[in-house]
């Protein structure tokens, strides 16, 4: 199984210091270089910028293959190249996604998605962090959650 990540999941983690988490949970991520190019872009935050201009050994930027897919055209560039990226890869590959658009885009073209708080859960169910505490960092940034899902995870 490959492990691909759109910006979101990425930005995030590493503004609520749990990014290395990825590399414990899948060992390697795959990120299209769009995605890199956002997360080093001078309006992202400057902890998400210093992290990506010194990635993790667990962090590969991988360039997708020449894949026609079908896909909305409203998807950004790192949506849709971390989408071509994992649809590119081995039968089950993960992709780690927070926005609807490229969710139901990746779940319809039969990727397995996953997003921040779900990344999150599964850490928490593996021993590697409070997932009550980690969402209430994710809450202090512009992280979109409805108070439906927020209570669905805070229990």
């Amino acid at each position: 199984m490959i492990v691909v990540a759109d910006t979101s999941p990425l930005n995030y983690l590493v503004l609520i210091q749990q990014i290395d988490i990825l590399g414990v949970m899948y060992g390697e991520v795959l990120i299209p270089p769009a995605v890199q190019d956002e997360l080093l872009d001078p309006l992202a935050p400057a902890l998400v910028r210093s992290w990506m201009s010194n990635p993790p050994p667990w962090l590969e930027v991988r360039t997708p293959g020449r894949i026609a897919l079908p896909l909305h055209p409203r998807l950004d560039d790192g949506e849709r190249e971390a989408i071509i990226l994992a649809h590119s890869g081995t039968a089950g590959s993960l992709l780690l996604i927070d926005e609807l658009l490229g969710r139901k885009e990746a779940v319809r073209i039969g990727l397995t998605v996953i997003g921040t708080l779900g990344i999150l859960q599964e850490a928490h169910d593996r021993g590697l962090l409070d997932l009550r505490k980690a969402i209430d960092l994710l809450t202090t940034t512009n992280f979109k959650i409805s108070d439906a899902l927020l209570k669905k995870f805070m229990g």
